[in-house]
Formats: C-alpha cells, sequence, structure tokens
C-alpha cells in the first residue's frame, strides 16, 4: 500500500495559552487519520458496530519535535509497527509534518480490537487484517544526539 495520509487544518480550539498547538491535539490528529484508515479499508463506524468491534489503545506516546501553530496546515501519516499476523494485536506509528515539511512529531501507539459485547479481546476480519498488514512500514522514533 501506499502511504495512507491526511493534510489537517490546525483549529483555534487546538491551540494553549501559550499560542501553539496544546500536546493532546496531537493525539487527536492521530486518531482522526486512523479511523479516517479503518473507514478508506472498509470499516467505517457503523460497520465496525454491526461487528461488535472495535480498536482500543494500551499505549499512545507522543515525541515533540517543532511547534505546531494557528493557522499551520499539517501532514499526517500512518505507518505499520509489528502486526501480528492475525492483526489482532498491534502497533502503528503516524508521522506529522509542517507545511514546511519538517517533522514536527512522531506519535506511536500499541492497540488491539475489542468484542464489544463480550468486552475481551477479538481477533478482526480477515480483510481488515489484510489493510493494516498492507500499511507501509514505519519504525518507532528515537530522539538522536545532536
Amino acid at each position: 500500500m501506499e502511504q495512507f495520509e491526511k493534510q489537517i487544518e490546525v483549529r483555534w480550539a487546538d491551540v494553549d495559552q501559550n499560542g501553539h498547538v496544546r500536546h493532546s491535539a496531537y493525539y487527536d490528529y492521530g486518531a482522526h487519520v486512523r479511523i479516517a484508515f479503518f473507514n478508506d479499508a472498509g470499516f467505517p463506524n457503523s460497520r465496525m458496530s454491526a461487528m461488535n468491534i472495535g480498536p482500543i489503545l494500551f499505549k499512545e506516546e507522543c515525541s515533540f519535535l517543532r511547534e505546531i501553530r494557528p493557522d499551520d496546515l499539517i501532514r499526517v501519516n500512518l505507518k505499520k509497527g509489528s502486526v501480528n499476523e492475525d492483526a489482532s494485536r498491534w502497533s502503528l506509528h503516524h508521522e506529522l509534518f509542517n507545511q514546511a515539511g519538517k517533522k514536527v512529531a512522531h506519535i506511536s501507539i500499541q492497540g488491539a480490537w475489542l468484542d464489544l459485547e463480550a468486552r475481551k479481546l477479538a481477533i478482526p476480519p480477515a480483510d481488515l487484517a489484510t489493510a493494516m498488514q498492507g500499511l507501509p512500514e514505519g519504525e518507532t522514533f528515537v530522539y538522536k544526539k545532536q
């Protein structure tokens, strides 16, 4: 699969009292792109609800590299970390870039699928697993000494 990416316009509501994007908005941008990926893969919320399945996160971590400011236009991608064969457990990554093409943040998440009725971990449908396996490879971000 080619890179999955969305362009996002920073909203006034995303900005904190210091005049830059608040930390929790970065996580919202990642979630927005993940849900858009599931929609594009043929699994909108309505289909997941009908199947009694939904994504859950065990861990979400953001490395903040540069400020994002009001009126910025950013790009957020979705890449595969480790996804087990049936895609029941996975790690994914988001890279966020400003309009100058500079990386502003890296989000790493670990998650699984939840059976919404049994409230237990589940295995997703095979076509969803295939879509997740088809994401381009990403990597865990590590700060490098400059």
